[in-house]
């Protein structure tokens, strides 16, 4: 019995005997090398990598490690906005104390800090953060990785790592190419939640930039940090299914998009390409080839530009500033096209048209489809002939009435007004043999007709002395002219299609400068 306990006495003393030459001894620290101080610091009797450092509080509750970060970006490519991404080339740093690894007392006179690379890291406890954000990401360096480790004296640890990144930003493109983005970098803690480990940026200039650093389609207005909490539950599995709170950091950046280039490379060539389209305004009507050819033309070149110009982007649900534009051109070219539909078709008419008035109403409604003008012809001369009829016998029915398109005259049926005269346009030298009278008749019954006429027959022949003889009217009367003497005047179809060409070319324009008005207002002022 007592053997026994005497050899379990003497096993035990071996077992520590044996880890006291295990576990080196920290003597003499100032007389070490960096490499054999770090190999005592972290030998497996002391130092377990895979637990983090624990602190407590002086009434003995369990501390979380407090890690400090801190960001210097001296590289950013521009934002790719069909994949929605940016890339960045930054060093990241991090900072926390580890009391473990605290050498002060050790040794004293070694006040300088250990530094080393990716060995010295690989051995030593390490927060594992990751990029939330990120598609992409590496460390920098080619058969050493561009990793810088530093150890104080007071057990302080700062790893400085150079990475590339690429990472997600959403992109809000509808006011493109006059956008401005902000796009985060978010920073988080993979395997401890916020109980055991914090993130914090550091107090003075967490985020720096490269002096040199330059983007060719953005200009970097500003940016800005923040500390905030992420809760994870079972839906969310981006911290490996642990549910809880973690701590995250982010820093955002503000860019704005230089428009120079899309002023010279697309905006401006737009609008030269509008201006063109108007540039058959100045050829005659009846020039069919060369107006469908410049129209066309225009037409396919805009939408080509736009296209080139919009592959660019990503196809998205809402409506663009730039398609906008896109939709404004498209309008003018192909109304400046329909311009000429309508004009080619009034000057290929025969018949000239009689107006009261050398207006823009009067004129406009003269090219109203001979069908459509007829039928409302027709219309305002039942109108005129019923109160005429009331006027002349309100207890006989008088259905037969005449409408004349010149000074509302009556007109006897037997009477025959002579033909006018040539004459020359204020345009060009046109026949004018076939200026007519509208003039129509309704018969609706005998009785009627024949007391009528008899009873309005001293009246039509006192009314027909104040007509102006037409054979009177001087061949080189204006139409003004002619409206004064006679009270109407004739256009021939060439005369008007020549008419609307000129008010277009100053209408087109005009509404295109409008239109610019509101789309420059609406991209610089809203």
């Amino acid at each position: 019995m007592y053997l026994l306990l005497i050899i379990n006495i003497l096993l035990n003393c071996l077992r520590f005997l044996q880890a006291q030459e295990d576990c080196p001894a920290l003597n003499n620290g100032d007389n070490l090398s960096q490499t054999q101080l770090l190999d005592r610091l972290t030998h497996g009797c002391r130092y377990d990598r895979l637990e983090r450092p624990i602190t407590y509080t002086e009434t003995g509750t369990r501390l979380p490690v407090d890690v400090y970060m801190r960001a210097y970006i001296y590289f950013m490519q521009n934002l790719e906005a069909h994949d929605l991404q940016f890339k960045i080339f930054a060093l990241l740093q991090m900072r926390y104390m580890d009391p473990r690894l605290s050498f002060r007392n050790v040794s004293p006179k070694r006040l300088q800090p250990i530094l080393g690379e990716q060995t010295l890291r690989d051995s030593l406890w390490m927060p594992h953060i990751f990029l939330a954000n990120e598609r992409d990401s590496s460390i920098l360096g080619t058969t050493e990785k561009d990793i810088l480790t530093s150890i104080s004296p007071d057990g302080t640890v700062i790893v400085s790592t150079r990475i590339k990144a690429t990472l997600y930003c959403w992109l809000n493109l509808k006011k493109f190419p006059f956008d401005e983005q902000h796009c985060s970098t978010v920073l988080e803690s993979w395997m401890y939640n916020t109980s055991e480990l914090v993130l914090h940026w550091e107090q003075k200039r967490p985020i720096t930039y490269d002096p040199a650093l330059h983007l060719t389609e953005f200009i970097l207005q500003n940016s800005w940090s923040n500390e905030t909490v992420i809760n994870a539950d079972l839906s969310d599995l981006r911290h490996g299914a642990f549910a809880g709170n973690y701590s995250s950091l982010s820093f955002t950046v503000h860019l704005n998009r230089v428009v120079g280039f899309y002023l010279m490379d697309y905006f401006l060539p737009s609008m030269l390409i509008v201006a063109l389209s108007w540039v058959s305004f100045w050829i005659q009507a009846d020039q069919a080839p060369p107006r469908i050819t410049l129209g066309t033309s225009t037409l396919l070149t805009f939408i080509t530009l736009a296209s080139a110009q919009g592959k660019t982007l990503p196809k998205v649900s809402y409506i663009k500033v730039s398609e906008v534009w896109f939709l404004g051109c498209t309008i003018f070219i192909f109304g400046s096209m329909v311009e000429f539909a309508f004009v080619n078709s009034i000057w290929r008419r025969k018949r000239n048209i009689p107006l009261r008035k050398l207006s823009s109403k009067h004129i406009l409604k003269s090219t109203l489809p001979p069908n459509l003008s007829r039928r409302r012809s027709h219309a305002r001369s039942r109108s005129f002939s019923g109160a005429s009829a009331r006027q002349l016998d309100g207890n006989a029915a008088f259905n037969n009435y005449l409408t004349v398109n010149l000074p509302i005259t009556p007109i006897m049926e037997n009477i025959v007004l002579e033909p006018q005269p040539k004459r020359k346009s204020s345009f060009q030298q046109l026949s004018g043999n076939n200026r007519k009278l509208d003039v129509t008749f309704v018969e609706s019954g005998e009785n009627a007709m024949a007391t009528t006429s008899t009873a309005a027959a001293p009246s039509l022949n006192r009314s027909m002395t104040d007509i102006p003889n037409n054979n009177n009217i001087p061949e080189d009367f204006s139409h003004e002219e002619q409206i004064a003497y006679t009270g109407w005047t004739t256009l021939t179809p060439q005369e008007i299609a020549i008419w609307i060409d000129t008010r277009a070319r100053f209408m087109f324009p005009l509404a295109f400068l409008v239109f610019n008005m509101f789309f420059w207002t609406f991209v610089y002022c809203i």
